[in-house]
């Protein structure tokens, strides 16, 4: 499974990414690998840079130097890294590393000797003064005029918003604490101004993301509120566009969210990382060990909101699951029934105490779990999208060609999800449009339907 997704690549995705160079403007390439808040720091790098007069490329082409931000979350992350240093300085040969692995920077110099710079995750000036050093700015005071919404590596409809910076937690397999440091929330007027701007340019839907965003503001000493993410959630609600909330800890005042998501001011969704369900697998994970209070909490959630949609990613051949450990977390999966899931097989990561655990599991019972614990998780995302067969139900476009309209539900978040497609019709659909649909097909992760 690849850690890095495609389509999360600017140089391989459908940035919106101007291309309006004028002649002898400086101009960076970027690559941006990860998940969405790599990419989020990506833009804001951009966005600096396009405010200094630099022209932006998606890919190498004419660029005079390539800016990649790189993703250290997993060692098979940091090899699908390395490879894109190493195809930059191939096609372009002037390369800044930037990023999660940039907290390794003898790991990237080691391997690539020849890039300019590396710097750590969320070091905007740093990676800036690199630039500098190699493509002095040349800015046109009159010409190079930042956009309202700065520049965007996603589609225009939709963007993520970062609402928090790095994490509390201790969980033995993860480094992120490592390297972006304990939780800093981003001021609550600071997020309703950027997601106000965004939502004045056009956005659709508001992607909010961080490392825990149900803790947001619970750094703060002196609060309003005792979980400020309440009032955020709200308050982003009442802007018009959809919102989405990812990477939820399942604390007990989440279930106080629901009613937003009931009444319709936030989608009825969440992504939240449960990782094990067996609590001695939890408790070696160093997570809350409560996977039967938390099958209680889903019940709750579904009591409140009926049409909630539930995301999560578990971990399968954690060092010490036993058969008996594995066989729990597919019987709790059969209980708790959630819409979309994902897996990750174990792996060591440098500097994770999860390493030094007793009784690693070997590969070929990993994969043998991950194969077993997939086809149980399709199985439960088949019948759940045959259910929504004859319904009929809102989706927002995100692509359109001469085959189809690429749509998705409230139900999908963009990358991680399935789609629903429109084959018929679709020729007048644009990109960002909201618009009712009898879904009339299903598969195991897609749906097909009719305007």
């Amino acid at each position: 499974m690849t850690q890095n997704p495609p389509d999360l690549r600017p140089d391989l995705a459908r940035a919106s990414v101007p291309d309006d160079r004028r002649p002898g403007q400086p101009t960076i390439g970027m690559v941006s690998l990860g998940c969405p808040k790599a990419l989020v720091d990506s833009e804001r790098i951009l966005t600096r840079l396009r405010a200094e007069g630099y022209a932006i490329s998606p890919d190498y082409a004419g660029a005079e130097a390539v800016i990649v931000n790189t993703c250290g979350f997993l060692d098979s992350a940091k090899m699908e890294s390395l490879e894109a240093i190493g195809e930059a300085l191939q096609q372009n040969g002037k390369v800044i590393v930037t990023g999660c692995m940039g907290a390794e920077p003898e790991t990237i110099t080691g391997t690539h000797p020849t890039v300019l710079a590396v710097t750590g995750p969320h070091q905007y000036e740093q990676v800036l003064d690199a630039v500098h050093k190699v493509v002095p700015p040349s800015p046109d005071p009159f010409i190079d005029l930042l956009p309202a919404r700065g520049v965007s590596l996603t589609p225009r409809h939709y963007s993520y918003l970062k609402i928090s910076e790095g994490c509390n937690h201790k969980c033995k397999f993860c480094i992120i604490p490592d390297m972006r440091g304990r939780l800093a929330s981003r001021p609550h007027k600071a997020v309703m101004r950027e997601a106000e701007k965004l939502v004045e340019a056009g956005v659709r839907e508001l992607l909010v993301i961080s490392q825990d965003t149900s803790a947001y503001g619970t750094d703060w000493k002196d609060r309003d509120d005792k979980f400020p993410i309440l009032p955020l959630a709200r308050d982003l609600g009442s802007l018009g566009a959809w919102v989405r909330m990812h990477y939820v800890y399942p604390y007990p005042h989440v279930r106080d969210m629901i009613p937003a998501m009931a009444e319709g001011l936030i989608l009825p969704y969440l992504d939240i990382p449960f990782q094990h369900a067996h609590p001695e697998t939890l408790k070696r994970m160093a997570r809350p060990a409560a996977a039967a209070r938390t099958l209680d909490e889903i019940a709750a959630w579904r009591a409140d909101c009926p049409e909630i949609t539930l995301r999560s990613t578990f971990i399968v051949g954690y060092p010490g699951e036993t058969e008996e450990e594995f066989q729990t977390l597919l019987d709790w999966l059969d209980e708790a029934q959630l819409d979309r899931v994902g897996c990750f097989k174990y792996e060591n990561v440098a500097g994770a105490r999860s390493n030094d655990l007793p009784d690693h599991v070997a590969e070929e019972v990993k994969d043998d779990r991950f194969h077993r614990f997939m086809e149980k998780a399709q199985a439960i995302s088949e019948a759940k999208l045959a259910a929504k067969v004859g319904k009929t139900i809102e989706v927002i476009v995100d692509e359109v060609d001469e085959d189809a309209a690429t749509c998705r539900t409230k139900a999908d978040a963009p990358e991680i999800d399935g789609c629903l497609f429109i084959d018929e019709g679709h020729e007048a659909l644009t990109p960002g449009q909201i618009v009712t649909v009898e879904v009339d097909e299903a598969s195991e992760y897609d749906l097909w339907g009719k305007v």
